[in-house]
């Protein structure tokens, strides 16, 4: 997997991405918060992470936030400053292109909708599962896949972290967006697929990654148009 740096796609639209940069430093805060917390601050922030128990009703909540605020709330915490770190980088790279498509408020529905797709989509896979879900990777795979839809050929600057592909490719370089979100799906796919346990929730990207398809056609602009670059690429 590929760690993206920087796209060359600037802003088209007379707005700062102000959702975007806000769900950045509302994710910085909350890490800070909770990192510095005291240990039943620190409980008081774990019962705000989603587990899939509660939110079937498999398991009995006697205290707490709603199971189903959790499905939202989940979305501020992260495990360690690794996991912020990642996170935040891909919503930086590919967040302001996706809400310069559609506008602040409906790329907060956007982003939201997605995130809650993503942890549902956990929950199906194991509704009596104790395990809690926490991370803004499911909403963020949401993005990714509006910015495929927005800007496949677009070039983003990536890192590669694995040795042996320095002897191809150099340890930074350009490639087409389609190759390096396109990759990212195949690789969740392909961890569904041989059931890895390295706990990672994969399932919940997959489910942000499709809530966000669906929604992008129907939140972006209408003058935003859908694969423009390849449409344009397959014109005699």
């Amino acid at each position: 997997m590929v760690m993206p740096l920087w796209d060359d796609s600037p802003l088209q639209l007379p707005k700062w991405p102000v959702v975007t940069w806000a769900l950045l430093v509302a994710n910085i805060l909350v890490f800070i918060v909770q990192s510095a917390a005291s240990p039943a601050m620190s409980a008081a922030f774990e019962a705000y992470a989603m587990t899939p128990a509660a939110v079937t009703g498999a398991l009995i909540v006697s205290n707490g936030p709603s199971p189903y605020l959790t499905l939202v709330s989940s979305t501020f915490l992260h495990a360690d400053i690794f996991h912020l770190l990642g996170n935040m980088i891909f919503l930086w790279v590919f967040g302001d292109d996706v809400e310069e498509a559609m506008g602040p408020l409906r790329f907060l529905v956007f982003y939201f909708g997605s995130g809650v797709a993503a942890a549902l989509a956990f929950v199906a896979a194991a509704p009596h599962s104790t395990i809690p879900l926490i991370g803004a990777s499911g909403a963020i795979a949401g993005v990714l896949a509006g910015y495929l839809m927005f800007r496949p050929c677009q070039k983003v600057l990536v890192f590669i972290p694995y040795f042996i592909l320095w002897f191809v490719l150099r340890p930074v370089a350009r490639l087409d967006a389609y190759w390096v979100l396109g990759g990212w799906a195949v690789i969740q796919l392909w961890h569904i697929s041989v059931q890895s346990h390295d706990g990672v929730a994969y399932m919940a990207h997959i489910g942000g990654f499709a809530a966000g398809a669906i929604l992008f056609p129907v939140l972006r602009y209408r003058t935003v148009r859908l694969f423009e670059c390849i449409r344009a690429e397959a014109a005699p």
